[in-house]
């Protein structure tokens, strides 16, 4: 099995974020509002703000601080401020628990 365990599935309510650390690498783990669940970076691209404090909305995740929008399967920002992507990390939930690959996604392997 690939991926660190981060915590139960039931850990994490719909439409919030928990953050989870790494190996030193701030983690957002979200569950989105048709209850999935998604890993993105946890610092926004615009600022060095934790996103894990921001608010969920649908398949996004906005920065508490400026507004910006990351889509959580692409990690790509829909709206400024922010124009740079966060990381996208592979999630899988094997008898309900959470595993996050810490390898992030590529643009190349996630053209979402």
């Amino acid at each position: 099995m690939s991926g660190v365990k981060v915590c139960a599935a039931e850990d994490i309510t719909v439409s919030t974020a928990l953050k989870v650390t790494i190996d030193g690498v701030p983690i957002a783990l979200v569950k989105d509002s048709a209850g999935d669940i998604h890993a993105i970076g946890d610092t926004c691209s615009h600022g060095e703000i934790s996103l894990a404090e921001g608010f969920v909305e649908d398949n996004t995740l906005e920065c508490w601080a400026h507004g910006s929008k990351f889509d959580l399967t692409t990690g790509k920002p829909q709206n400024f401020p922010a124009f740079e992507p966060v990381p996208v990390y592979p999630v899988t939930i094997t008898d309900g628990d959470v595993y996050i690959d810490p390898t992030p996604l590529t643009a190349e392997s996630n053209p979402a």
